[in-house]
Formats: C-alpha cells, sequence, structure tokens
C-alpha cells in the first residue's frame, strides 16, 4: 500500500492559474511555483542562490478560487501531496512529470498582506477533501424555492 506525505512549498506563482473543467464539470486549475533558496558557501563567502520550479494542480472549488485570486508573481505557500503522472507526448513520446496535488494553497503574509473573501458554499465536500457532506440542519435540508442557501449561522458555528 503506498504511502501518501504532504510537502509545504512557500513561492511566487510562475504563470497565471489555467482553469479549465473535466467533460464531467469538475475545475482544475494548473499553475507554476518557483521556490528560491539561497545560502552562504563558507569555501567562498559568497552568496549561492538555487530555484526550483513545481507544477501545482488543484481541484473543484480550490480550482476556481486559486485561478480568480492568484495572478503571476504572487507569493503563495501550498500544502499538497506529490503525485507522479505519465503521459504521451505530441510526438507519441512517453513522459512522467511529478506534481503537487494541493490540499491547501494560501497567499504569504512575510512582505504582503491579504484580504480574504469568504464564497458561498458550492456543495461538495466539506473540510477539504474528505468527500463528507456537510450536515444541513432540518431547516436548510430543503430550502423553498428562491430562498438563499444555509450560512454558518444556520449550524450555530462560526467560519473559523
Amino acid at each position: 500500500m503506498a504511502s501518501s506525505s504532504t510537502i509545504t512549498i512557500v513561492g511566487n506563482v510562475t504563470r497565471d492559474p489555467e482553469l479549465r473543467f473535466t467533460p464531467s464539470g469538475q475545475a482544475n486549475t494548473r499553475f507554476g511555483v518557483a521556490v528560491n533558496r539561497r545560502w552562504m558557501d563558507r569555501k567562498t563567502n559568497e552568496w549561492q542562490e538555487s530555484t526550483s520550479f513545481f507544477d501545482v494542480v488543484c481541484w473543484q472549488e480550490m480550482a476556481e478560487n486559486a485561478s480568480e485570486s492568484l495572478p503571476k508573481g504572487s507569493r503563495v505557500v501550498v500544502t499538497g501531496r506529490l503525485e507522479q503522472r505519465s503521459y504521451d507526448d505530441k510526438d507519441g513520446n512517453r513522459r512522467s512529470v511529478v506534481e503537487i496535488i494541493a490540499d491547501e494553497i494560501g497567499p504569504s503574509l512575510r512582505y504582503a498582506t491579504a484580504q480574504v473573501t469568504k464564497n458561498e458554499r458550492r456543495g461538495g465536500d466539506f473540510g477539504g477533501g474528505g468527500g463528507a457532506s456537510r450536515p444541513q440542519p432540518a431547516a436548510a435540508a430543503a430550502p423553498a424555492a428562491g430562498s438563499a442557501s444555509p450560512s454558518y449561522d444556520d449550524f450555530g458555528e462560526e467560519p473559523f
């Protein structure tokens, strides 16, 4: 049985996120992140620098939110799992790529501030990837036509 490890990277978005939809209508977004590393070379007493590039993939609501929120150059924190995928390129050659499948994405607040705007839930899973539906209170289980979708107040809880 394969184990899943979590990876966290902090870096800058290298290309605007590209929002696409699967044939079944599921949203996914791909974008790149550059992670810079800087260290002092003790032999030469000079600063050295290295950059690693990662492809990030996110799904469902996070995909839509990322495509609306993360322009090229944004500093982000990405937590997810590494996944290897193989495909055939346009010349018929077999290629392999390692991607980060994002569980969470957020702005880095080390050198910037951010304004978070909470979206209405669009359905799907609750709690980030578990697949479990959010429990519905009795009054909100079958809302009347034209009524608003349930809010956090309907559940007697705070959003954070």
